[in-house]
């Protein structure tokens, strides 16, 4: 007993920063940190805090709620807001009082009650957080940003954070062109969890139809409609349905012999098994997602991206050349098409080599190794 104690007593924490208790990028981020982290090091404790939860309580569950249907109802208008907020001019970096006013006391809270060695920052708030408390000397922990988009908002802390996980080479010039050290920066890609790297299928693939994948459960239903209008002998459609129960009962219900829906997977075998089974991913341009897509190497169809964040992760993975926008009226002739051009697929795995090629050559668990402060 006595050394179960001493054993605790030792473990040191590192805090994982997301922002709000939707399932989102930031979340499953942390996840896959922690799962890493906990691989290699056994004397270290991990927590996953959620800094609007532990400050406000229940009222997160009122600005989650807010936040979706301000998106749903007002989309044209949240992207405006986000835009002049948060991403244009970028590269200027400002103080957020409001922020401050919010979160920094509760933060300080957290801080005294973990006395974290480490912090990773996969929201920009927390981030922005720490870097001023950094700045004010009032936080000696090691800070992380792991970006969960394609791109780097005006939020994000800066000055005092100690590394950097960024999606792409693009972002790291950006980065260094706000003074960050070269050193500071690992062209991770958005980190997904390691399960994504096996290969496992599900079973023996038809060689005459094409497998599609379909995150239904973030399209919606009037995105789905418009995809799925009519059925397709040469196509398959394996629907990602989610939490979306009603969703999922009503393309049950079709009983199409073209379309697999699919409810809510919680195991990442699963998942990866079926990314292993398709032949292409129809998505929005979610950073995390997109990330897995791309470890599998399966071209990604965009359509119907949410507006804010996603409308800007399209714009700039568009410029990467890693994903192929296409209508959700046309998606199934616009695959086909693909699917028949082959310089235009071997043009397109060329430009994904290439991503790949640009990103770190370790592993995560080596790059965790080599910054952490108690290695």
């Amino acid at each position: 007993m006595e050394l179960n104690i001493m054993e605790q007593q030792l473990k040191q924490d590192a805090l994982f920063l997301p922002f709000m208790q939707i399932p989102t990028g930031h979340h499953h981020v942390a996840d896959a940190l922690m799962e890493d982290l906990m691989s290699y090091m056994d004397t270290v404790r991990c927590n996953k805090i959620d800094i609007l939860s532990y400050s406000y309580g229940k009222m997160e569950t009122v600005v989650s709620s807010t936040y979706l249907r301000w998106i749903k109802n007002l989309p044209n208008a949240y992207h405006w807001i986000y835009d002049q907020m948060a991403y244009k001019k970028a590269d200027k970096r400002n103080r957020n009082y409001l922020y401050e006013l919010l979160f920094i006391n509760f933060f300080k809270r957290l801080l005294k009650e973990h006395e974290p060695r480490i912090l990773f920052c996969t929201h920009a708030l927390p981030s922005n957080i720490a870097s001023v408390l950094k700045q004010k000397g009032k936080l000696q922990a090691t800070i992380v940003n792991v970006y969960t988009d394609y791109f780097v908002n005006r939020v994000w802390g800066i000055e005092g954070v100690d590394y950097h996980f960024v999606p792409s080479v693009e972002v790291k010039k950006f980065l260094q062109k706000l003074g960050v050290d070269e050193k500071r920066i690992y062209v991770t890609g958005i980190p997904v969890h390691r399960e994504f790297n096996n290969t496992t299928q599900m079973k023996e693939k038809n060689p005459n139809e094409l497998q599609v994948l379909v995150t239904g459960g973030s399209l919606g239903v009037g995105g789905l409609e418009k995809i799925l209008s009519e059925p397709s002998e040469a196509m398959h459609y394996y629907v990602l349905c989610g939490k979306n129960t009603s969703l999922y009962k009503q393309l049950k219900a079709t009983n199409r012999m073209d379309v697999t829906p699919i409810p809510y997977i919680e195991r990442k075998q699963e998942m990866n098994a079926y990314y292993n089974q398709v032949d292409a991913v129809i998505t929005k341009p979610g950073g995390v997602t997109i990330s897995e897509c791309l470890i599998k190497r399966k071209p990604i169809f965009v359509c119907n991206a949410l507006p804010g964040q996603e409308k800007i992760n399209e714009q700039q993975l568009k410029r990467l050349g890693v994903v192929q926008p296409v209508t959700c009226e046309s998606a199934k002739d616009e695959i086909k098409a693909f699917f028949s051009d082959v310089d235009k697929q071997k043009g397109y795995h060329r430009t994904v080599d290439h991503y790949h090629q640009q990103l770190e050559n370790r592993s995560m668990v080596e790059i965790l190794e080599e910054i952490f402060p108690f290695a």
